[in-house]
């Protein structure tokens, strides 16, 4: 080896050590290649701090649309469409600060916390992985999930491009739930935005007809409860996934005198 070669190895080598030493709620989560013989195994470091948990739970907009990062619970599920994404990001950084390693099991999503694990099935062949969370997307309007190349590759759409999937929680921070007890997890309340009282139950449920669908996103629904002794039918809008949404849904005015109610 060289004298350059073994200067330039003895730096990265010192690089890492410090990297290490300033980095004590990071560690390892390595990812052996599917095959082997294809590309290297490959690991990668994950960020797992307060700081970047915080960070990346902020509302943030792409495209003219806010997304609103919410916390969720082990066994939620969702379905979509699955899309990949490859080499052309190899190696840049995701947004909770780590670099994408297209060989890693790893995932994008527009709302999931950092490093929550989730088990994705191809609803088309069956076939399921556990990827983790470490970046934002896909904001393609139809999709749910970005895969990295790797776990796109082992549930079989690879060179397809895209598929019906379902997702299903499974843990956090890199740690996976094999019980039924919650790892890690902090419920997420429901949040609603009460646009109506009334002390007819028709009258509520006509008004909740009107309300069905609000900006594509929010249902009326009717909740009976009592005031002063007496029925009244509370119309309430669900569908916000924080406190956050709700707060700049009514920030909207749409509707005069509603409020945020949690469940």
């Amino acid at each position: 080896m060289s004298y350059l070669k073994c200067s330039k190895f003895f730096i990265f080598c010192v690089t890492l050590v410090i990297f290490a030493g300033c980095s004590s709620r990071n560690y390892t989560f390595s990812n052996a290649a599917y095959n082997p013989n294809r590309a290297p195994s490959h690991s990668t470091v994950i960020k797992n701090s307060s700081s970047m948990h915080k960070a990346t739970m902020r509302p943030y907009q792409v495209g003219g649309k806010t997304y609103y990062p919410t916390k969720v619970s082990v066994g939620d599920t969702y379905s979509g469409i699955a899309s990949w994404y490859g080499k052309d990001f190899h190696g840049r950084k995701t947004s909770n600060g780590e670099f994408y390693n297209m060989y890693a099991m790893t995932a994008a999503h527009k709302t999931l916390p950092m490093n929550t694990m989730v088990k994705v099935t191809n609803l088309l062949n069956h076939k399921s992985v556990v990827v983790r969370i470490n970046d934002r997307g896909p904001f393609v309007k139809t999709r749910i999930i970005d895969l990295s190349y790797e776990a796109a590759l082992r549930l079989g759409y690879a060179t397809k491009g895209t598929a019906p999937v379902r997702l299903q929680v499974i843990g956090f921070s890199g740690v996976i739930n094999t019980s039924n007890t919650q790892v890690r997890s902090v419920d997420l309340n429901n949040f609603y935005v009460q646009i109506g009282a009334f002390r007819n139950q028709a009258g509520a449920q006509r008004y909740a007809k009107e309300h069905r669908n609000v900006l594509g996103a929010y249902r009326a629904i009717v909740k009976r409860s009592s005031y002063q002794g007496l029925p009244l039918y509370r119309v309430y809008l669900s569908g916000f996934k924080s406190e956050e949404e709700a707060r700049d849904f009514i920030a909207k005015g749409l509707f005069r005198g509603s409020f945020i109610v949690g469940n």
